[in-house]
């Protein structure tokens, strides 16, 4: 009994199938994140309390940092009352544009039954996820951005002394801080109550993870405590990427620190987020 034998005609067709389907598949996903990231655009503009908060409140809160960092002396951290202020800003921009406003989103669409009719489309969970994060995703970057900008131009800031690490820190704060908002979703019960289960990160990460100081300048037990906050690693990513005093170990630390925490958020999300209203 012979055998089917392949030729490189049958391997060559086979193998353009499976590239066109591949292609097919990744164009179809970014047409629907497209849409998706539209849709959720448009909603967060006709939002104004939460635009508020998005655009305006990480700014102001620079000038007010300044302000009560002037009369403190951070040279010997290798830091200003300037370099605080918007390494701190990039800070509450992560906490304020991503985790803040993507709790309240992802409760308003799992209640208005809008996550459940998406899942019976063409859209898969993380496209779903990742779709409503992209507005929050691209308003910090441009945030990040501005503040960066300014620091140099208004403040009189040098420029990041290394500029990759600022932005890695930045990228790994926007995943990291949108597992989060994905997973405090799911004890959410109402977008107001948003307001509350998002404080608890907002204020450990304000004075524990270092945003307008290194946490190094803690007694050594609670710093080592305050390593291990989600926002830690993240914010010595980028207060590295500015001033490029920390040293290498210490930057190895807390880019793993973040990624185990994207980890540990990314089944925390897997293992609990609510697609259903909470009624």
């Amino acid at each position: 009994m012979s055998t089917p034998t392949t030729t490189p005609a049958t391997t060559a067709t086979t193998t353009a199938t499976t590239a066109g389907t591949t292609r097919a598949q990744v164009t179809g996903a970014a047409a629907r994140l497209r849409a998706l990231g539209r849709a959720e655009f448009t909603l967060l503009l006709r939002n104004r309390s939460a635009l508020f908060v998005a655009v305006l409140l990480p700014v102001l809160m620079v000038g007010s940092i300044r302000s009560s960092l002037a009369e403190v002396d951070l040279s010997d951290i290798g830091l200003s009352a300037a370099g605080a202020a918007v390494t701190g800003g990039i800070g509450m921009a992560l906490l304020m544009v991503v985790h803040a406003n993507l709790v309240a989103a992802f409760v308003a669409r799992r209640e208005g039954l809008v996550l459940k009719r998406l899942r019976t489309g063409e859209p898969r969970d993380l496209e779903i996820l990742t779709g409503i994060a992209l507005p929050a995703a691209a308003l910090t970057v441009a945030q990040c951005v501005l503040l960066s900008v300014g620091g140099v131009t208004v403040l009189g800031l040098g420029a990041p002394t290394r500029p990759l690490l600022l932005i890695a820190g930045v990228l790994l704060g926007i995943v990291l801080l949108t597992a989060i908002a994905a997973a405090t979703s799911a004890v959410t019960r109402t977008v107001e109550s948003a307001q509350l289960t998002t404080l608890p990160l907002l204020l450990v990460s304000i004075f524990g993870s270092g945003l307008f100081f290194p946490i190094s300048i803690l007694p050594d037990r609670i710093a080592a405590l305050c390593e291990l906050l989600p926002l830690t690693g993240v914010m010595t990513l980028v207060r590295a990427g500015w001033s490029g005093t920390v040293e290498p170990a210490d930057l190895a630390l807390a880019a793993l620190a973040a990624v185990v925490w994207i980890a540990l958020s990314a089944y925390a999300v897997r293992r609990w987020f609510r697609w259903d209203p909470r009624r």
